[in-house]
């Protein structure tokens, strides 16, 4: 039954993370991958929130297999932020692959601590 939870939270962050990646899309031109980013640091923002809140007791596995591993794993997307990076760096624009990099690890890590600090405020 625990698949079934994955299952339902991924159903919400794919289509997320398409939707929020063409929206910024369509109204940024800009060769920085602004969606993916977006999403990438939303995800680790939720799971650090939910990760926070399992560990002070006050979300359930059922809760954790739905938006940490459901939603955020199917929201974030590390392969997408690799293949952007490439493209990036291979078009010539190393200077944006390498803020891609540096900025989507430091805003990532930074959104985890955060969720994590915001749910130890909350349920700590």
């Amino acid at each position: 039954m625990n698949w079934l939870l994955v299952i339902a939270g991924a159903l919400v962050g794919a289509p997320l993370r398409y939707a929020t990646d063409r929206l910024l899309r369509s109204r940024h031109d800009t060769l920085f991958p602004w969606g993916t980013f977006l999403v990438n640091v939303a995800g680790s923002l939720v799971l650090g929130l939910v990760t926070g809140a399992a560990a002070a007791g006050a979300a359930s596995d059922r809760l954790q297999l739905l938006l940490g591993t459901g939603l955020c794993g199917a929201l974030s997307t590390y392969s997408t932020f690799s293949y952007e990076t490439l493209r990036l760096a291979g078009t010539g624009a190393r200077l944006l692959a390498a803020a891609n990099v540096v900025g989507s690890i430091a805003a990532g890590l930074g959104a985890a601590f955060a969720g994590a600090a915001l749910a130890q405020a909350f349920w700590g």
